[in-house]
């Protein structure tokens, strides 16, 4: 493959979000570069957060929460490539993924997870949109980016070597 074509089929595969195991593919390479597929994943996650904010600024709550359930997903991701050696799965429950990981998670920790996984599922399909838009008031927007951000940093801590 061309390098410019590489670098047309990068800029899809980060802008639809398709897994790294899909970038390696389409790039014909085959070797598993654990840094670099982690790198990946926070650096996406960073991405978000500051999409996640913007989402929020604008008063755009709902898909501010929906932006946040991927930030955490793509850090759990990242997480699951260091502690496993190999590539995330193809989910999006974060409690699943988290378990995936063995991370030891307190009661308050799955209920966070559970609830913002809900944001995936509310935010994206149209029977749930509306009552999810109603939901989402600046007050409870707030709130959970509050959590979401404490979280982000904690999952960013099991990150460091």
């Amino acid at each position: 493959m061309e390098e410019d074509d590489q670098l047309v089929v990068l800029f899809f595969v980060k802008r639809i979000n398709l897994s790294a195991t899909f970038l390696l593919l389409v790039m014909g390479q085959t070797s598993f570069d654990q840094k670099k597929i982690i790198d990946h994943w926070i650096e996406s996650s960073d991405e978000d957060f500051l999409t996640m904010m913007a989402m929020f600024e604008s008063k755009r709550y709902s898909w501010s929460l929906f932006v946040g359930h991927i930030m955490i997903e793509k850090l759990l991701k990242a997480y699951f490539v260091k502690v496993n050696n190999e590539f995330p799965p193809l989910i999006h429950n974060l409690l699943r993924l988290s378990e995936k990981c063995n991370i030891e998670l307190s009661e308050n920790q799955k209920l966070f997870l559970i609830s913002v996984t809900a944001f995936n599922i509310n935010g994206r399909y149209d029977d749930y949109k509306m009552s999810f838009q109603k939901t989402c008031t600046p007050e409870f927007t707030n709130d959970w980016i509050e959590q979401l951000k404490e979280h982000r940093q904690w999952i960013k801590n099991l990150l460091i070597p």
